[in-house]
């Protein structure tokens, strides 16, 4: 039983207590029947009215308690809703005070995430509202009286990031456009007259609109500058340009060379104006010594026909060069001429530059070619001769290489200038095999020479030395002779092999054959131990006998003297080849 049971069991008691002392006392009073009727109707009036007045508050409590509920049911509702959660669940068993109470806390509850996200969408809003202020945009897309959800105002949250960096981004932008700005500025010696110019320059960085017109406005207005600062520098180069151009030619002392040095360094509207000032006095001084100026320019004008690899018949295609009439007209062409020049060559620098490589490489290829030929580059010493057959090879193999790929560039030039590229007045390509065939016709000279001397010098030394016993010699043969060759062959004969002695090599086998094949047709040691004047016609007579004719009688006595009178110089320090 309930302890609310209890109490009102008790209450009954107290209640039957209460009515039975009442009677008790009627009696012992002695109150009549009828007024003890009147007074309990009383007494039952008074509990009734009591109860009754107590049922009806208590009642009252209920329908305040329903009332309550419905209420914050339907608020509950609203803000679940509103804050884009699910509805409320009742649990069930729960009495009326239970449910009022759990209803009412969480509406509570949700009120406060209501007005915290209210809170939070004014701040973000009025963040939001003043950067667009900033940058001049749109504000962000959303209802300011409706309660935003929490993944709306993640995306608020990340779209004012994004809108912050850009408005940090764009005012670093504007801070460093407006220090290049006030740089061109005074770079121009120019003052800002306009009044968005003025914004920039002089107002307050915070104060100025960062939209994207004005950004935009701010590229446009430094690119101007920069432009007019860039034609300012270049008019000031082709100044500086010009008078360092007077000053080679017209020998301006280096005393008045320093006085424009502080104008050389910078380009500022100054700095124009006094090369400018320079430039019209070097004219003037030039017109007054047009004769010095011609040669400068003449002396120029060679420099760079050398270095664009000029023909002789382009350079001679320039009239004016030989003119000897000094004239302002003159000049001019010349001028022309020589600016043309300079622009021919730096338009096309790679491929002059390549060609000149191409030749400073062939030039040392030459020269190791020479040395190749020398004969006293045996005089090894610290290995240089190795180096320089490697530095030959590798030079070959750059030179080809390098030729190859001026060819793919030449060929690409011809393409797009539709015209041939020339040096010295032929096509590269054919300039270059020429120099290749002039170098292969020179070694095949040489090397021609090189077999008529191996062929002849035997045969002359023989024939010189028994053709008469005169010391005076009349034919080139005689003239060859010298005392060496008779020293030689003496030296040769005296050391001569028998074909009897023991131990002789292969190579004496196959000189006797070839002595041998002559079958007697001349007995060379005979010849050389008769008498001068005997061995004469002995060895002319032998001689007639084998060979008809000249051609054949050079090529059996170059067999002969190679076989037994050109053996190795033996040297008398070495003791085995000595003993030998």
């Amino acid at each position: 039983m309930r302890r609310s049971e209890v109490h009102a069991a008790e209450s009954v008691a107290c209640l039957n207590q209460a009515l039975n002392r009442l009677k008790a006392i009627w009696e012992e009073i002695g109150i009549p029947e009828d007024q003890r009727l009147q007074r309990t109707d009383v007494v039952k009036k008074h509990i009734k009215g009591l109860l009754d007045m107590m049922i009806a508050e208590e009642d009252r409590l209920r329908k305040r308690l329903m009332n309550s509920i419905e209420t914050c049911r339907k608020e509950l509702d609203v803000l679940c809703t509103d804050l884009q959660l699910p509805p409320f669940e009742e649990d069930e068993g729960r009495t009326m005070l239970q449910l009022e109470k759990d209803i009412r806390t969480r509406l509570e509850v949700l009120m406060k995430q209501k007005s915290q996200r209210m809170k939070e969408l004014k701040a973000l809003y009025k963040q939001d509202r003043e950067l667009c202020d900033v940058m001049c945009l749109v504000p962000f897309s959303i209802d300011t009286d409706s309660v935003p959800s929490l993944e709306r105002l993640d995306e608020y949250r990340s779209y004012l990031v994004g809108l912050a960096k850009e408005k940090d981004r764009r005012h670093e932008e504007f801070v460093d456009i407006k220090r290049q700005i006030v740089g061109c500025m005074e770079e121009l010696d120019r003052l800002p007259d306009t009044s968005f110019e003025r914004d920039v320059v002089c107002e307050d960085e915070e104060a100025f609109c960062l939209s994207n017109d004005n950004i935009a406005a701010l590229r446009l207005l430094l690119g101007q500058l920069e432009e007019r600062k860039a034609e300012n520098v270049r008019e000031c180069d082709s100044y500086r340009r010009r008078i360092q151009e007077l000053w080679e030619r017209l020998r301006v002392p280096q005393e008045e060379r320093e006085a424009m040095a502080e104008h050389r360094l910078h380009s500022r509207k100054k700095n124009m104006n006094a090369l400018q000032a320079e430039v019209e006095r070097l004219e003037e001084l030039k017109s007054q010594n047009l004769k010095e100026v011609m040669e400068a320019i003449r002396t120029e004008l060679a420099l760079f026909w050398e270095k664009c690899y000029y023909s002789l018949q382009q350079r001679q295609d320039f009239t004016p060069y030989i003119d000897d009439v000094f004239t302002e007209e003159l000049l001019n062409l010349h001028e022309m001429e020589l600016q043309s020049l300079k622009e021919h060559y730096e338009n096309h620098r790679e491929l002059f530059e390549g060609v000149t490589k191409w030749q400073e490489s062939w030039t040392l290829f030459l020269e190791l070619e020479k040395k190749a030929t020398d004969p006293s580059r045996f005089n090894n010493r610290g290995g240089n001769l190795l180096k320089e057959e490697k530095q030959r090879a590798d030079l070959q193999k750059s030179l080809r290489k390098l030729e190859k790929s001026l060819k793919v560039q030449i060929d690409a030039w011809e393409e797009a200038q539709n015209r041939e590229f020339l040096v010295n007045g032929q096509k590269f390509l054919q300039y270059v095999e020429a120099q290749w065939e002039v170098l292969r016709l020179e070694k095949e000279r040489e090397k021609i020479d090189r077999v008529r001397s191996k062929r002849t010098t035997p045969f002359e030394c023989f024939y010189c030395c028994y053709r008469s016993p005169s010391p005076t010699c009349n034919s080139p043969l005689d003239t060859v002779f010298s005392y060496h060759y008779q020293w030689r062959i003496s030296y040769y004969l005296k050391h001569l092999r028998t074909p009897g002695r023991l131990g002789r090599t292969p190579r004496t086998v196959e000189r006797n054959k070839e002595n041998m094949s002559l079958q007697n047709g001349m007995d060379l040691r005979g010849v050389l131990k008769a008498p001068a004047a005997s061995s004469v016609s002995h060895c002319n007579a032998s001689i007639n006998s084998v060979a008809s004719t000249y051609s054949e009688f050079s090529v059996i006595f170059q067999h002969v003297i190679q076989a037994n009178f050109c053996p190795p110089l033996i040297n008398p320090s070495n003791k085995h080849a000595s003993q030998t």
